[in-house]
């Protein structure tokens, strides 16, 4: 009788202690992160994004950070992928179109941090130089709010045509208060529109789109955004998993001397470290 109710009281103290965070580290905190087990799945986008979160991961075997990569073709499925737990962070946006989105969707993601920034550019199949674009051309740009707004604030830039004074970045179609030259504008999906150029006379396309088709930016533009853009992407996470370890080690690591030299050597200017 002594010996079972030894043991009972054993096991209810063991119990106990494990509710309490026993066996672990004295002030109860999971030395891993809040992800708890040293691994993190990042999406991304397929091309560049891929190549350089393909790099962290390198450097991150390095460290004892075991990272998943999962890579998509559209935009929108990686914020979606993100806010219903499949991944633990994704790197493939800017802030712009993180805010437009997760507002429109209810959706609880934060931007952890800076990692590089793409410049869009016009492209054309056509002609060799913005200013050789006819009367009447047609013109593709993305269809999301963001990218669309970008494209438009760009050809701005490239004058050909003006802008409502409070556009701003999310500017549409309906914000063009000048186009002297009657041009065409066609919104499409921002990753069918290197598939689609031959059939435009000109296109703004983001870089990792661009490049993912073979075009090298700094080259092959006919108009491109300055260095010093705003557009600089970024890592989102769930809100609530925002201070993990983990995710602080993933930032620290992109953000490192060996990826600026990797984005200068690979990219050759297309590519701009972003922080």
């Amino acid at each position: 009788m002594k010996k079972w109710l030894l043991s009972s009281i054993l096991v209810v103290a063991i119990a106990a202690l494990a509710a309490c965070g026993g066996g672990g580290n004295d002030n109860g905190e999971n030395p891993e992160g809040l992800l708890g087990d040293g691994k993190l799945t990042v999406g991304t986008t397929a091309g560049v994004q891929e190549q350089l979160v393909e790099k962290v991961q390198e450097l991150a075997a390095e460290q004892d950070l075991e990272i998943e990569i999962k890579t998509f073709t559209d935009y929108p499925i990686v914020n979606e992928a993100l806010a219903q737990g499949e991944l633990d962070i994704n790197v493939f946006q800017h802030e712009p179109y993180l805010n437009e989105f997760k507002e429109d969707r209810n959706l609880d993601l934060i931007k952890v941090a800076n990692t590089v920034n793409f410049p869009m550019g016009v492209y054309s199949n056509k002609i060799d130089d913005i200013s050789k674009l006819e009367k009447g051309a047609k013109i593709g740009l993305p269809n999301d709010p963001t990218n669309g707004g970008r494209a438009l604030l760009l050809f701005e830039q490239a004058g050909l045509i003006k802008l409502k004074e409070d556009a701003g970045v999310t500017a549409g179609l309906n914000d063009i208060e000048e186009n002297k030259n009657d041009y065409e504008f066609v919104e499409l999906e921002a990753a069918q529109i290197p598939r689609q150029l031959d059939e435009l006379d000109a296109a703004a396309i983001n870089s990792n789109y661009a490049m993912e088709a073979g075009y090298i930016p700094a080259e092959d533009s006919i108009f491109i955004e300055p260095k010093d853009s705003p557009w600089v992407n970024i890592v989102a996470a769930r809100t609530e998993n925002k201070d993990d370890e983990a995710i602080k080690q993933f930032v620290d690591l992109y953000q490192s001397e060996e990826m600026e030299k990797f984005i200068e050597e690979e990219l050759q200017g297309s590519v701009i470290p972003g922080w």
